[in-house]
């Protein structure tokens, strides 16, 4: 077992308590990896395509059939958030987006 520590703010000592075992800071894989495709990238995702719809027709309605609409309409994932919630910013092809106050959708937005 080896232990790492600091005893000032510009050494750093290494202290060796009995025997490191082989290969402890050794990477699973030769750094960088082997592409899939030789020296080639790999090709690019095709995203989903996104129902032909529009997110203001949902304004308005009550949070259960809004959901079952976008649904029926072809969303592959409704997410339903309370106002004021805290996301992530990255966009998901085919998620449609409610923010529901009250039972009713105030706000609706793609990704």
């Amino acid at each position: 077992m080896w232990r790492s520590c600091d005893t000032s703010v510009t050494s750093k000592v290494q202290v060796t308590l009995g025997v490191r075992p082989p290969g402890a800071f050794r990477r699973p894989f030769p750094f960088p990896p082997r592409a899939a495709y030789g020296d080639r990238m790999a090709p690019l995702p095709t995203p989903p395509a996104e129902p032909q719809d529009t997110p203001d027709a949902y304004v308005g309605l009550d949070a259960e059939s809004a959901e079952r609409l976008a649904r029926e309409r072809g969303w592959s994932t409704v997410r339903s958030l309370p106002p004021g919630a805290i996301v992530t910013m990255e966009y998901l092809a085919g998620r449609l987006n409610f923010e529901v106050g009250d039972g009713t959708v105030k706000r609706c937005w793609k990704g």
